[in-house]
């Protein structure tokens, strides 16, 4: 007798405040004979224990689903790498919004070219993105946390450590900040004037 083969739907969106409805109706009416959900970042593969458990639980003849294929893996070489072993392991791949099965020779082509596409897509983004943070620099824009020293302070700092008016504690207390903050402002302040 034949083993049961199953058509597994898996949806996955980053934060708890995004909704599963859309790709779950859509994977539904894929026919799906169940479906796993979670929550969790694709950038960490640690993030996705349920993506992990139904991986290594599907069998022979068996058919993931997903919505798109950015649900199940966020790069190229991850997205390859699971299509590969679900094909090793002799398990059909379908992403609805792609088109993709597969299960044809056809099918296993469009998968390799949209990877490639939706990589060459976020590789453009991460560009876009470093090219805005410089620009924004260049025009004087500061990232990160705000310094909680002004170079007035430092060099006060300096000028009190240096005549032995005040310990490192005592400097730190009397600008409002902890020791540790006060020694690494200052060092910063160093390694910049090299």
């Amino acid at each position: 007798m034949r083993p049961h083969v199953a058509t597994v739907g898996y949806s996955r969106v980053s934060t708890s405040g995004q909704d599963h409805r859309l790709q779950n109706d859509a994977l539904e009416a894929a026919g799906c004979d169940y479906i796993v959900s979670e929550v969790g970042s694709g950038a960490n593969e640690n993030g996705r224990p349920q993506l992990q458990n139904l991986l290594a639980k599907l069998s022979p003849n068996d058919t993931l689903v997903v919505w798109r294929l950015d649900r199940l893996a966020r790069s190229v070489k991850e997205l390859i790498a699971i299509a590969n072993n679900l094909s090793d392991r002799d398990i059909s791949l379908r992403s609805l919004n792609e088109l993709i099965d597969t299960t044809t020779p056809q099918g296993r082509m469009i998968f390799h070219v949209f990877a490639m596409i939706a990589q060459f897509e976020r590789d453009l983004i991460a560009e876009r993105t470093k090219a805005g943070l410089e620009a924004a620099r260049s025009r004087g824009s500061q990232f990160g946390r705000k310094r909680l020293l002004t170079p007035a302070q430092i060099r006060q700092a300096q000028d009190w450590l240096a005549s032995k008016k005040m310990t490192q504690a005592q400097a730190a207390k009397a600008l409002g900040v902890s020791r540790a903050t006060l020694m690494r402002a200052i060092a910063l302040k160093l390694d910049a004037s090299k």
